[in-house]
């Protein structure tokens, strides 16, 4: 059967990178023919995410390069040739629905900003403190961005399905009318929601890669870089808000209310518009990867050395106080998210090397953490009782001690060459699915445990 991205103006540039490959396989070990359906069936990929052909063969080769030292070097030697030969063609490779892709992100952005605003312009005044806003800020903008993924990658109705049954009981389960507000579980609602239905917009995302450890990360590796984009979006954003007041100021007209009124709808679009440039950019976002990981792990290593140091030193206990635990959490999520991070940005067939050894001792650190922290965590809960926060801080610090212990087995036989790389990221995109199992019984399960208190 044929190949999708078989198609004759394809060809030539499909048969000149086989060849380039055919001519240096004295040099490296390479299966050819493997190689070659990998390519085709990335070409194919990207054309049904909405990519015209000769655009689907340059990612895709670049893509292929990953996990492959000559697709690199032909991508290196061969993109900027490659690109000007398919683009004189004929017209600009752009397809449909790549050109009317802006418009959509930026409508939905709109959309997700006017949405937000939507009580207010109706005069109904939900909450006076913000509670509502904080437990359904998440329904506001998910629902759109997976609508979305879901028009970019064509999806059929019934792969929207349970993102749609998962909108719906979060709607409900943030908003029943038993749900007592200003209650303990409240603020756990509203930290926890956005977390399991992160992962219904990841199902939008990878589409029926979901399942594939490779679809999994990939979307792993989107949420890092819309983490940048947002960022960088909310600083550029700050600074034009704030030189817009300055000069309304210098006429006379105070703009800051206006500003403060609509902050909320802006920052919300801005995740839509953020979604939308990494999928548009992603060449320039992924450079940024190696270097942050290059940077943070060993100063994550060296602060929780320097914690598990003075803790041993003072033989001081740990207060685990509500703050305290949020804090401790907080950390050792980001290690987490630091590990899965440099996972996605590892080139598979790297040899092992310093910063492999240094990665072992950040999880072995924060393994050491989350033992001190569980611990004192048990030791309070036996003696003062259960509350909703303690009930979640031990559960989320159980996962993180799972994860971890698994993680620091594996990095050691990685290290030994008793594990392949791949074996690394199945078991932390395997563990997506715990996270987010944890976080709907926190958001939903939790309040009916503690009679909604």
């Amino acid at each position: 059967m044929p190949h999708p991205a078989a198609q004759d103006p394809l060809e030539p540039q499909i048969d000149r990178w086989r060849q380039y490959l055919r001519r240096r396989q004295t040099v490296h070990s390479v299966d050819v023919a493997e190689l070659e359906d990998h390519l085709r069936e990335l070409i194919a990929s990207l054309m049904t995410g909405g990519l015209a052909a000769d655009e689907a063969f340059l990612v895709a080769v670049k893509r292929l390069g990953a996990i492959d030292a000559l697709s690199r070097e032909f991508a290196r030697e061969h993109s900027d040739r490659l690109w000007k030969q398919l683009v004189t063609q004929g017209e600009a490779p752009t397809s449909p629905r790549l050109r009317r892709e802006p418009f959509v992100a930026f409508g939905l952005a709109v959309a997700a900003g006017v949405l937000v605003k939507l009580p207010a312009l109706f005069g109904l005044d939900l909450d006076a403190d913000g509670a509502f806003y904080a437990r359904n800020a998440t329904l506001f903008i998910l629902p759109l961005l997976t609508a979305y993924f879901g028009w970019k990658r064509d999806l059929p109705a019934r792969a929207l399905a349970l993102p749609l049954v998962m909108f719906i009981g979060a709607l409900l389960a943030a908003n029943l009318p038993t749900f007592t507000p200003g209650g303990a579980t409240e603020p756990l609602v509203a930290l926890h929601l956005p977390i399991a239905l992160w992962l219904a917009v990841g199902i939008a995302y990878a589409g029926a890669r979901w399942r594939e450890v490779a679809g999994r990360m990939d979307f792993l590796r989107f949420s890092g870089e819309l983490f940048i984009y947002f960022v960088l979006i909310a600083l550029g954003g700050g600074v034009l808000l704030a030189t817009s007041a300055g000069i309304f100021e210098s006429i006379g007209v105070d703009i800051e209310p206006f500003m403060e009124q609509w902050a909320p709808s802006l920052m919300l679009g801005a995740i839509i518009v953020a979604a939308w440039l990494v999928e548009a950019k992603q060449s320039v976002v992924e450079n940024m990867a190696p270097v942050l990981t290059m940077l943070f792990t060993p100063l994550f290593t060296i602060a929780l050395l320097l914690f598990l140091g003075t803790a041993a030193w003072t033989g001081r206990g740990v207060a685990i106080e509500r703050d305290i635990l949020l804090l401790f959490d907080l950390l050792l999520l980001l290690v987490v998210a630091l590990l899965l991070y440099t996972l996605s940005a590892r080139d598979p067939h790297r040899r092992v090397g310093a910063f492999d050894r240094a990665q072992l001792a950040l999880i072995l650190a924060a393994l050491a953490v989350d033992m001190l922290a569980l611990s004192a965590m048990t030791l309070r809960i036996s003696g003062m009782g259960v509350t909703p926060n303690r009930v979640v801080a031990l559960g989320l610090n159980a996962i993180l001690l799972v994860n971890l212990a698994g993680a620091a087995a594996l990095q050691v036989r990685f290290l030994s060459g008793r594990t392949p790389f791949a074996r690394l990221e199945r078991w932390q995109t395997d563990f997506l699915p715990v996270y987010g199992g944890w976080a709907t019984f926190v958001a939903v399960g939790l309040p009916a445990l503690f009679s909604y208190a």
